[in-house]
This record gives C-alpha cells, sequence and structure tokens, in this order.
C-alpha cells in the first residue's frame, strides 16, 4: 500500500513514516501543499494523509483540487484543529476521516487497515466479485467486461457501498455531464449486473449492503 503524507512538521513527519514503514506501507513525503502535486502526477496512490496548516496551499485545497480532477483516492486528515466546522468542512470535501494531533501512530495503523485497505481488497456483492485495484469484474465466475463510463459509475458506487455518493461527482464521469444521462447509464449498469442502486433524493445514489 502506497501512501502519500502531506505534513509540514518535520519531525512528526519523519516519525510517522518511520512507523507507517515499520508496518510494511511505502510512503512519499510531502511538507508543503504543492508538493503533492508534484508527486501525485509522478505516482499512483492508495491513500493521502493530509495536514491541513501547511505552506503554499492548506490540506483543504489539496483535497478539493485532487477531486475535482477525479482523484478518488482515499484521505485523512491529521490535524491540530478541533473545531466542527473545519471537521464539517474537510469531510464535505472528500475526506473520508480526521484524527486531532497529539494522537498516537498506533491509532493511525489501526483506521488504515479497518478503514482503508478494504478498498484494495476484493469485494462481493450477490453474484459479482470485484477487484478495485484492477477493476477486473467477474459475475457468476465469468469476466464482465463495462464500457468506461460504466465502468468508472460501477467503480465509484461499489468501492464506496453504503455510502451516498453526490450525482454531480457521478455526473463528472460522463462524457456529456446531465441528470437524464446519469440516470440512462445507471438504469443501463442495474440491467446489466442486476445490482440495485439506490437512489437518495436530492443527494446523490449508492449501492446498499446486502
Amino acid at each position: 500500500m502506497k501512501i502519500l503524507l502531506l505534513e509540514d512538521d518535520h519531525i512528526l513527519c519523519e516519525s510517522l513514516t518511520e512507523y507507517l514503514e515499520l508496518e510494511g506501507y511505502s510512503v512519499d513525503r510531502a511538507h508543503r501543499g504543492e508538493e503533492v502535486f508534484d508527486l501525485t502526477f509522478d505516482n499512483k496512490y492508495d491513500l493521502y494523509i493530509l495536514d491541513i496548516n501547511v505552506p503554499d496551499i492548506n490540506g483543504f485545497d489539496v483535497l478539493k483540487a485532487l477531486k475535482e480532477s477525479g482523484d478518488e483516492t482515499p484521505a485523512i486528515y491529521v490535524t491540530a484543529l478541533t473545531d466542527v466546522s473545519s471537521l464539517s468542512k474537510g469531510f464535505s470535501l472528500g475526506a473520508e476521516d480526521y484524527i486531532k494531533k497529539p494522537f498516537d501512530p498506533e491509532e493511525l495503523v489501526i483506521r488504515i487497515k479497518s478503514r482503508y485497505l478494504v478498498k484494495y481488497q476484493t469485494i462481493s456483492y450477490k453474484d459479482l466479485v470485484y477487484d478495485p485495484k484492477t477493476k477486473l469484474l467477474q459475475k457468476d465466475g465469468k469476466t464482465v467486461g463495462l464500457g468506461e463510463i460504466q465502468s468508472s459509475l460501477f467503480h465509484t458506487l461499489i468501492t464506496r457501498m453504503d455510502k451516498i455518493v453526490d450525482h454531480f461527482e457521478l455526473m463528472d464521469l460522463l462524457d456529456q455531464p446531465n441528470a437524464n444521462a446519469l440516470r440512462v447509464n445507471l438504469t443501463k449498469l442495474k440491467n446489466r449486473l442486476d445490482i440495485d442502486i439506490t437512489n437518495i433524493r436530492g443527494q446523490g445514489y449508492m449501492i446498499e449492503k446486502i
């Protein structure tokens, strides 16, 4: 598992890196917001760990820019900010977790193992088996080929099973983003794979766990 760590405290960054590498993770470090974009241009990561108050571009704006570029890599914030508005902003931008400083590095590892590593294990749903890393989809043991758009829609929904995915985020995966085209594509996907995709009115869509 490859992790990008954004932390401007050099001592903390070094200690977290050493701890994560002892757990078997590969870690690239950035101390400034701009460095994240350079690293993500050349590398693919499985998880972002982001401090918020860093030089150049803060952690909020870093994640916002990554999400707007179509990067769906899960992210966790580690920060001294403790106010509710910061928590709310972090989650609204797409972060999946939030750890308040100071924290025990073991807590970070526990959260990674329990919440993020699952995204890179095989997912089973009804008669489907999906590998998010290779994007290999099988139905009743036979490989299923989806077009680029429906493959992206399926990947986004299935890797965030039981969570509502904003309809604007899903529309961004289309060649010509609009609500009608999204409904058509999701209907085709439902019929093709015999899956249940729930429309949460005014919010988005989700695949519920069964």
